[in-house]
């Protein structure tokens, strides 16, 4: 698979993967599977182990992400960051050829193909090599939805907001109570406690930061999706 080093947070789907490095991580985001969901492999760069979000779909595709020589990286874990099916059609195949942990939110668990090996709530953390990356609760695209938090000590923070943030708005939501709860969640959790220049990740189309979209908040509300 071709790799661009010049991130900018946009993929197209049957494209090149996007790296970018930092000095202790380095992300790569790929798009895969029909819908253009992006996975996103986390590889920790004193360790060489890695950890995926969302095994989507296409895992050939995956597979071409993490390489095939002597060099490429050990994927240890996958985290699923919610429960909808087009975020995990690969999870079985990606977990079994790697030999990989999975993680979810109990909440979420039950339409997985891969009952989870390990369960996450709001506060915990996950590790990918010498790298903490925090959990943070998000209810309202889904029971369980998740984030990954990375608090980059040399830079800013870079947040993996699955379906629950995008550019222009909060992820769907089915009902105003689940609309809700999932604004009081993204300003209490995430806009309350972040910077602006927070970079986040969704799960699908492109990144933006958190002070781009802050503004939008209160229309967001008022609109009710």
């Amino acid at each position: 698979m071709d790799l661009v080093d010049d991130y900018t947070g946009h993929v197209e789907p049957g494209g090149p993967a996007a790296r970018r490095t930092l000095n202790a991580l380095t992300i790569t985001k790929v798009s895969v599977g029909p819908f253009d969901n992006n996975a996103y492999l986390l590889t920790c760069r004193a360790t060489h182990e890695a950890l995926l979000i969302d095994a989507a779909a296409d895992p050939t595709r995956l597979s071409d992400v993490i390489g095939y020589d002597k060099d490429r990286p050990s994927l240890k874990t996958i985290v699923t960051t919610h429960q909808h099916g087009d975020h995990w059609q690969a999870l079985g195949a990606v977990a079994g050829a790697n030999g990989a942990n999975t993680i979810a939110h109990e909440l979420d668990a039950g339409p997985l193909p891969v009952p989870p090996d390990r369960f996450v709530t709001q506060g915990d953390t996950v590790a990918v090599g010498q790298v903490e990356l925090e959990v943070i609760h998000l209810r309202g695209h889904t029971p369980g939805s998740i984030a990954l938090l990375y608090r980059d000590p040399d830079g800013h923070p870079h947040l993996f907001t699955g379906d629950s943030l995008f550019p222009g708005g909060p992820g769907r939501t089915t009902d105003p109570k689940d609309f809700t709860s999932l604004m009081n969640d993204l300003e209490s959790r995430v806009f309350g406690e972040l910077p602006d220049d927070t970079w986040f990740y969704p799960g699908h189309g492109d990144d933006s930061t958190l002070g781009d979209e802050r503004p939008k908040l209160d229309e967001w509300r008022e609109r009710g999706w």
